[in-house]
């Protein structure tokens, strides 16, 4: 990994030039000079207190850097969610340790501390820092004040304390401090939300030494629960941290990313708010956890499920909503900050998600599919589930034949889509598969004609005999990545000669270097200006493909080349641009979901 000189060659850091750390609430995007980015409390879905990433001028930051030109690395240590950002300058080298403190006591967990060590390690280094938050995605104005040696950034309906082992002034808005370390000398800068239970605290260099011990303690002790093994271990279990910090624990949830507007392509208007939970990725986290061995963060999700999604206490049992806030909650309109550029100039900045008013019938697959493996590798469902899902599998059986938006939820108009008939064949099959190994009772003979019904469909209109390929919607002639999962969900046999060929047609059409796209927007309009970049998630699925079709070492390669995208700390945003940069929100669970799934396929494959 090469070094990074600090200071911004433009006004924005690339999306991946960012780390994440977390404390199962919220998170903050840490640039690698330095700068937090990103941050939003209490929680994932809150408004912004920094958000330089979406306006560097009225976003807001924290910036704690070498006060002299310096080259910086970032990496975690090992093992946890504790990132460190060094600075090698001409007179010593310095580093910063960022962390969130995990806690399971009630105050402190409301306390939401963000901890920012600085260490100089060798020689001598000047330090400079300047806090600069900007309450609700920087639209509300606040005050700062000293309060003995902290600073108090008061707004309506927050204030946050910041404390520091080095003196700080203030100016109407901002903290700063300008120090200088000697070689073994640190300082210790502490951000805490304050009010109710939760008073001020200074957090001394002592303290700032056991909430890190205590923090790498957890992570490590999270981490050993995994049964991972095989060849690629250290980016199959940053995944798997990454995907731990996605995880809101009041609930289970997990959000898609922890961002919103970061841009599919720079200067495009495909910028969305990821900051929710969506159906659909609920078999892909239940399988990939399970698979690794998460069984408590498997059991917690589906408790989310149960609560929030299935059907029972008067829920309807279709159609569902695709996607639900952190908290359970089924309202989360959309609407555009017009006050912030965007990153790099890529406005709209959006807040909340329209799409959440989508029909999209491929979730009940997902959910059923997710509920399945459950049952199968960690707990048996119980009878109130089981009743659940059958309200789900006759909703299916009676709805299944209408258009919706599909999987990646276009705004041109329902269509026909494939994917969404084969997760309705995925939502039924799985269910039948469940009644007979549990004996549970069940309209078989009706769910058994409607997922054939399913089947024949599409291998009779989802098949194209010009093309000689499955395509995107029936009776149509645009291929689409999402057929990628007719093998991986038992669909059709992986050596199947169509399937064969269709595989071949995606590598001729979508795939760039081992890289997927989509689909093609100009051939399949889909409602929205600008292209965008290959799709992350859909490369992982095009290893998986190749791995069931026999061709392995084609797989590893473009496994091998997949891992080559990554950022420095081994994170992926949602998609890759034709320059090789990340890009959209980052980093996103799909994607690395996807890569523990391919991963562990790969392995097993190749023994």
């Amino acid at each position: 990994m090469g070094g990074t000189p600090t200071g911004r060659a433009g006004r924005y850091l690339p999306i991946a030039e960012h780390g994440l750390i977390g404390d199962l609430r919220s998170v903050a995007l840490v640039g690698t000079d330095g700068t937090i980015d990103w941050y939003c409390c209490p929680s994932f879905d809150a408004p912004s207190v920094f958000a330089s990433i979406l306006d560097a001028e009225r976003g807001g930051c924290f910036e704690l850097a070498a006060a002299v030109p310096a080259r910086t690395k970032q990496f975690y240590f090992p093992d946890t969610n504790v990132l460190i950002t060094r600075f090698f300058t001409e007179d010593g080298v310095g580093e910063v340790q960022d962390f969130m403190p995990v806690s399971s006591d009630s105050v402190e967990v409301a306390r939401h501390r963000l901890i920012r060590r600085v260490l100089c390690v060798r020689g001598s280094i000047p330090f400079r820092a300047r806090v600069a938050p900007r309450f609700d995605y920087g639209a509300r104005p606040h005050t700062v004040r000293r309060v003995g040696d902290a600073a108090m950034f008061e707004s309506d309906g927050l204030a946050l304390a910041l404390s520091a082992t080095v003196p700080l002034e203030t100016d109407g808005t901002d903290a700063r401090a300008d120090f200088k370390l000697a070689e073994g000398e640190a300082t210790v800068f502490a951000l805490d939300q304050v009010g109710g239970d939760v008073a001020p605290r200074r957090c001394a260099r002592t303290e700032a030494e056991e909430q890190f011990a205590e923090t790498v303690a957890y992570w490590r002790r999270w981490l050993s629960a995994s049964k991972y093994r095989g060849r690629w271990r250290e980016m199959v279990h940053r995944s798997a941290l990454t995907l731990k910090l996605l995880t809101y624990a009041p609930t289970g949830a997990i959000v898609a990313a922890p961002t919103t507007s970061l841009p599919e392509q720079l200067g495009g208007e495909r910028n969305w708010d990821y900051r929710y939970v969506w159906v659909r990725d609920a078999a892909f986290c239940v399988y990939a956890l399970l698979r690794l061995g998460f069984t408590g963060e498997a059991e917690a999700f589906m408790h989310f499920v149960t609560r929030h999604i299935s059907p029972g206490d008067g829920k309807p049992s279709g159609p569902l909503q695709i996607m639900y806030g952190i908290d359970g909650r089924t309202d989360l309109p959309e609407r555009e900050l017009t006050h912030l550029e965007g990153h790099q100039g890529s406005a709209p900045v959006r807040v909340g998600n329209d799409a959440a008013d989508q029909l999209q019938l491929d979730i009940y697959g997902a959910l059923i599919d997710s509920i399945y493996l459950y049952d199968k590798w960690a707990k048996p469902v119980s009878s109130d589930q089981w009743d659940d899902v059958c309200a789900l599998v006759d909703w299916v059986c009676d709805n299944w034949d209408q258009p919706d938006e599909g999987i990646w939820e276009t705004r041109g108009g329902r269509k026909n889509f494939l994917y969404s008939r084969l997760m309705c064949w995925v939502a039924i099959e799985r269910a039948i598969r469940m009644a007979h190994r549990r004996g549970l009772p069940a309209d078989l003979p009706r769910w058994r004609q409607s997922r054939d019904t399913i089947y024949r469909r599409i291998m009779r209109r989802g098949w194209s005999e010009q093309r000689q390929a499955f395509m995107q919607s029936e009776d149509g002639d645009v291929l689409d990545a999402a057929v990628l999962m007719m093998p991986l969900a038992k669909f059709i046999a992986p050596t199947d000669p169509k399937w064969l060929s269709t595989l071949d047609a995606l590598g001729q059409d979508l795939v760039s270097d081992s890289l997927v796209y989509r689909y093609d927007p100009q051939a399949s309009p889909d409602g929205m200006h600008g292209d965008e970049g290959t799709f992350s998630i859909c490369s992982f699925w095009y290893v998986e493909a190749l791995v069931h079709a026999g061709r392995v070492d084609e797989a590893r390669l473009a496994f091998e080349k997949m891992l080559t995208y990554a950022n420095h700390l081994g994170l992926y945003a949602e998609e890759i641009s034709s320059t090789g940069e990340q890009q959209g929100n980052f980093p996103q669970a799909f994607t690395h979901l996807a890569l523990i799934s391919a991963a562990f396929n790969l392995d097993r494959a190749l023994g």
